[in-house]
């Protein structure tokens, strides 16, 4: 068994500006048990629910997941004309963010929060010093019309499309204060990790071969293809740069600048990149205790890019309760 280990002195630092909160180690060590395994270019992380997610764990999550939004939800209330904390009767208090997200859209989210929770409070691969500053949910365009005309019309309640590019961004920064390496991936939430469900996200929808009536195949676009063509410099990079000019150009002025370059079209400055795929969910029935959903003795072969890979999965028994819990309590 492997425990959540404390993070450096860096990233307090730089916690301390934007995105505050410590992940919660107390709370995931009571909470989940990790089973984890590293080699040179790849890294598995499976963990386990060991008790309820009941009151007290998400009390324990509460604060995270408070700051992780805290960006967005300042952004979406000003954009629709809402107070911060609208009183109970008062203008646009069913829309308020993210307690009035639907339940697809609070379960996307969730598993964004959870990528950057994990990427603060666990070793991944190549033991690097990862610093979340801010998540990017305010790129979320379809939420934020949705809380704009929600405020305004309670009866318009719908599903909420997902928000473009990487689900987050963590990135290293070095003793100059410039930026050495990007984590960037993908976050999914299923209901049951059943295997056909786990083929078609990672490979793609099945669909009918030409031809062929009856003969089914993945259509390969699913989670490898879309990890295999990312950027090595994706477009996250460019969302958090804009909302650290923002928001904290002086606290940031050096991160801001080594962004600058590594976006350059031509020549820009070197940086490396992780990839990262988080899949989350309940367990398919018959799943062994510690079975992972994914090969983790050696890097799978449909990864395809010369960049290192880290892979978390995180079973849940009681998610769907626990979620929306959790986001309906967040500031209350």
């Amino acid at each position: 068994m492997w425990r959540f280990s404390c993070n450096s002195r860096v990233a307090t630092v730089y916690r301390d500006i934007m995105h505050k909160q410590a992940p919660p180690k107390a709370t995931l060590n009571k909470w989940l048990i990790s089973y984890s395994s590293s080699k040179k270019g790849y890294g598995h992380i499976l963990l386990e629910q060991i008790v309820p997610g009941d009151a007290t764990i998400r009390e324990g999550l509460r604060p995270y997941f408070e700051s992780a939004h805290s960006d967005a939800r300042e952004y979406f209330h000003a954009y629709a004309g809402m107070s911060l904390h609208p009183d109970a009767g008062a203008p646009g208090c069913n829309a308020k963010y993210p307690n009035c997200l639907p339940p697809k859209a609070r379960r996307g989210v969730f598993g964004e929060v959870m990528s950057g929770l994990m990427t603060e409070a666990l070793d991944f691969v190549g033991n690097h010093e990862w610093i979340v500053p801010v998540f990017l949910f305010r790129n979320q365009e379809d939420a934020r019309q949705y809380i704009y005309v929600l405020s305004r019309d309670p009866a318009r309640k719908r599903e909420v499309l997902g928000r473009k590019g990487d689900d987050f961004i963590g990135i290293v920064v070095n003793d100059d204060g410039a930026v050495t390496r990007f984590i960037a991936g993908e976050a999914k939430w299923r209901k049951k990790w059943i295997p056909s469900v786990l083929d078609d996200v990672m490979l793609g929808t099945k669909i009918e071969v030409p031809k062929k009536s009856g003969n089914l195949v993945h259509d390969g676009k699913g989670v490898w293809f879309e990890i295999n063509r990312a950027l090595d410099v994706p477009i996250g990079v460019k969302q958090l740069q804009d909302i650290l000019q923002e928001l904290a150009p002086d606290e940031y002025a050096n991160v801001i600048l080594s962004l600058d370059k590594i976006q350059q079209l031509q020549n820009p400055a070197p940086s490396e990149r992780t990839d990262l795929i988080l899949l989350i969910g309940g367990s398919a029935a018959g799943r062994g205790e510690g079975e992972p959903l994914l090969e983790w003795e050696t890097k799978p072969s449909q990864h395809q890019k010369n960049r290192d890979l880290q892979v978390v999965e995180i079973i849940l028994s009681d998610g769907d309760a626990l979620i929306d819990a959790l986001y309906d309590s967040l500031w209350p």
